[in-house]
């Protein structure tokens, strides 16, 4: 069984004995690029520090960017902005007693379906 931390009179969150896994505590987390969720990015140079923050403040995101020569450059969060994902759509499923997507006017368990 899984021991339970309360914050407040409230639970926020439970973990399993070795496992460490969190349950979701009903707080919703920050859209990413906001001022309590900022878009982090290491770059290397000098210009590559005013084009980012150039490109942040063309979008109006929030982002906390650091110069760090020696590392390699990381905007992973950047182009999530840039790029977000779009929702997958699912297919429709076809019943059983639907007719039968081949145009043959029969029962899909009956013509297609087998």
């Amino acid at each position: 069984m899984g021991k339970r931390i309360f914050n407040n009179n409230k639970p926020a969150k439970t973990f399993d004995d070795d496992k460490g896994t969190k349950v979701f505590d009903g707080i919703k987390p920050a859209k990413l690029g906001t001022e309590k969720n900022p878009a982090v990015v290491s770059v290397q140079t000098e210009k590559r520090v005013k084009e980012i923050d150039v490109l942040c403040k063309e979008h109006g995101w929030t982002c906390s960017i650091e110069r760090q020569p020696d590392k390699p450059e990381d905007t992973a969060d950047i182009e999530r902005l840039l790029h977000p994902q779009k929702p997958t759509i699912a297919e429709t499923k076809i019943g059983r007693n639907d007719p039968c997507p081949c145009g043959s006017g029969r029962k899909y368990k009956k013509c297609c379906g087998k």
